[in-house]
């Protein structure tokens, strides 16, 4: 893990220092005069030797600062604790429902092998992988909101009800519940409907298409044809015995998809006008503000890294060996 977090480090700061884009005159201005260029170099220590800005960039982190945003104007960790939320919101949503279809799908079409099933799970799978996100959340805003009129637009409230919720949680369905205000909140789940089925369209694809082959293996073991001898039901075979002992990769699948999906979606959010991290991260890269930057790719790294130890550390509750 220290390795792991360091080599993060070195490459995010690394990335930024290559990058062709001069975050003093993302500062300053390009008709700023020369001296006034300089004076601020010098002040965010670019002036120095690339070991000195590391060094002095790692005690930075040390303290939590990832620096100011140029964008905003405010420290990157206040931006990224406004953005956040609303990615954790759009994420976990997306993941719940990718795994309450993605799971049984793949358990439905490794039971039926070979039958119109199984090659419908199948098609659905390549057809998930084959389009693109952007695609996709184009066609729903086209079809849902254009044409239907049954959504709501981009965004992640209506107009009306734009800062009448009391931020608490900073989730926008959580805090209109905990509030009591249920028209906000059904305002809020309509204008997450879409971003979020289209994110878990995009990630059924893949869990279903795992959970099947874990399946597949688990139901050619041994054990499940002593199962089958000994007259258990296939239902039981199936979900007490196979689907079981598949929890256990499947875990890594969920936890990492999870993971993808919290590190912002960049183009979904960009659609949809998604105010979260993904958004963030884009508009600060566009307006070459490295500090946000770095900051937002740097708690994406942590993330993933953070999701890689919970599923290490689910293994050892779910597979008695690994203990």
């Amino acid at each position: 893990m220290p390795i792991t977090l360091f080599g993060l480090v070195l490459v995010t700061f690394l990335i930024g220092r290559v990058m062709p884009l001069d975050p003093v005159l993302a500062i300053v201005g390009d008709r700023a005069p020369q001296e006034v260029v300089e004076r601020v170099r010098v002040e965010l220590g670019l002036d120095r030797s690339l070991p000195e800005q590391f060094l002095r960039y790692l005690g930075q982190l040390a303290q939590g600062d990832l620096g100011r945003s140029v964008m905003t104007s405010n420290l990157v960790t206040q931006d990224i604790a406004r953005f956040l939320p609303a990615t954790f919101e759009l994420a976990t949503v997306a993941i719940l429902l990718a795994t309450l279809i993605g799971v049984p799908l793949g358990v439905a079409a490794a039971a039926r092998q070979g039958s119109w099933l199984d090659q419908s799970v199948r098609v659905v799978c390549i057809a998930g992988h084959s389009l693109p996100v952007f695609v996709l959340g184009l066609a729903s805003l086209l079809v849902f909101y254009a044409w239907l009129g049954l959504a709501p637009g981009p965004g992640r409230q209506g107009v009306y009800f734009q800062d009448m919720v009391e931020v608490r949680t900073g989730l926008l369905t959580v805090d209109a519940a905990l509030a009591g205000d249920w028209p906000a909140l059904r305002d809020a789940l309509a204008h997450l409907a879409q971003p979020a089925g289209v994110l878990a369209a995009f990630s059924v694809a893949y869990i279903a298409r795992m959970t099947r082959a874990f399946m597949l293996a688990e139901l050619q073991s041994e054990y499940v044809t002593t199962a089958r001898a000994k007259g258990l039901t296939e239902a039981r075979i199936i979900w007490r015995h196979a689907f079981r002992n598949t929890a256990v990769p499947l875990v890594t699948v969920l936890a990492l998809t999870y993971a993808g999906l919290l590190e912002g979606a960049v183009l979904t959010e960009t659609i949809f006008a998604w105010p979260g991290l993904g958004q963030y991260l884009t508009a600060s890269l566009l307006n070459a503000d490295m500090n946000a930057v770095l900051g937002a790719t740097l708690v994406v790294g942590l993330i993933y890294v953070a999701f890689n130890l919970l599923a290490d550390a689910l293994y050892r509750l779910l597979d008695p060996r690994t203990r």
